[in-house]
């Protein structure tokens, strides 16, 4: 059986050369006589492993000393929570909703104070990012929220938005470690890592030291607290040791691909191609504003839902898996990752243009 080409928003494609490495290193570690899904996360052994990946993922993002990089349990929804649960000080936040995945944490942070949403683009169902270079935020809010890539919309915010001196919070878990980032800019970026970086089950958060303290709302579970986290070096209990075994490698994959600006400079490559014949074809269309095109998803649509049904069947007879929409929206999607290789997309386009033919 020959590998398929994977579209899938998550969990998704992996680069191939990490799942051999990690084939041959399955029944024995580096000499250790045991898999790493076997090894005590108190190990030597470990304590190198989730080390490195620290160190790795550093250098690739060039992450700041003054902040903590933590690998916890609970994916991203679990975030929605722990933000206000520990930055939200004054219990006011800004919410800026272009997606499911923004309305989820905005909702989810109404439990805990006032979340206020200070721009939406719901009303034209999130194909565009909304002008946030001059917000009504409330002067006492404890942080600005966005997703930065809308995995499901398939939008992505090209500029940060004037957050006007608050701490801004960044799910980036559809466009992590797809191009270079400024941490500086952020108080927190977080994200699940099973679209870019590795296996389900980890997320990663990035976080300015002066934000963990002890001062959380009332009631916070010991667990849900980024402190608790922070001072154990993400062992305060078992890790996701293998999911974060994983994503070591591939920050390896991508420091021997050129680092990030390579890597960006490949995802504007592939994502051109696809682009490119969206906005040529008399069959299919891209649903989003250009100017907020994302380089990792990209949905499109024949506007015809049973040919958007045919074309997903016949495309996976094809060898090109996943490539249905969201359920909530619809049509095709077709995730890019970094691990997607150029051949993926251009046999995807292949098999477009011949559909469309077929199908006038």
């Amino acid at each position: 059986m020959s590998r398929v080409y994977n579209f899938s928003a998550g969990p998704a494609v992996l680069p191939e050369e990490v799942l051999r490495e990690a084939a041959e290193e399955m029944m024995d570690y580096k000499g250790s006589g045991m898999s790493v899904m076997e090894m005590s996360h108190r190990s030597k052994v470990y304590d190198t492993i989730i080390k490195e990946a620290e160190a790795d993922l550093r250098d690739l993002m060039q992450i700041p000393d003054n902040y903590k990089v933590l690998f916890l349990q609970g994916g991203a929804s679990q975030q929605f929570a722990m933000i206000p649960m520990n930055l939200m000080k004054n219990k006011k936040a800004a919410y800026i909703v272009t997606g499911q995945w923004a309305k989820k944490a905005w909702k989810e942070a109404q439990i805990y104070g006032e979340a206020v949403s200070v721009a939406s683009s719901e009303d034209q169902t999130f194909s565009y990012i909304p002008d946030c270079s001059d917000l009504d935020i409330p002067d006492d809010a404890d942080y600005v929220y966005i997703c930065e890539n809308n995995t499901i919309y398939g939008t992505k915010f090209k500029e940060l938005p004037n957050t006007k001196g608050h701490t801004l919070v960044a799910d980036v878990s559809s466009c992590f470690l797809s191009e270079p980032v400024d941490v500086t800019k952020y108080g927190v970026i977080y994200g699940g890592v099973q679209k870019n970086i590795g296996p389900a089950g980890v997320v990663i958060v990035i976080i300015r030291e002066d934000l963990i303290t002890e001062d959380t709302l009332p009631g916070t579970p010991t667990m849900l607290k980024y402190k608790t986290h922070a001072d154990a070096a993400s062992l305060y209990n078992t890790p996701p040791a293998y999911g974060i075994y994983i994503c070591g490698k591939v920050f390896k994959w991508l420091k021997s691909m050129g680092g990030l600006s390579a890597i960006r400079e490949r995802n504007e490559e592939k994502a051109k191609i696809l682009y490119d014949f969206l906005d040529e074809s008399s069959l299919f269309r891209g649903t989003v504003a250009k100017e907020d095109r994302s380089l990792m998803n990209v949905p499109f649509v024949t506007g015809s839902d049973e040919l958007d049904a045919k074309f997903v069947a016949e495309a996976k007879a094809a060898g090109l898996e996943n490539l249905k929409g969201h359920r909530s929206v619809g049509g095709m999607r077709a995730s890019i990752y970094n691990a997607m290789p150029k051949e993926g997309v251009e046999k995807l386009v292949a098999f477009m243009r011949e559909f469309e033919e077929k199908n006038r």
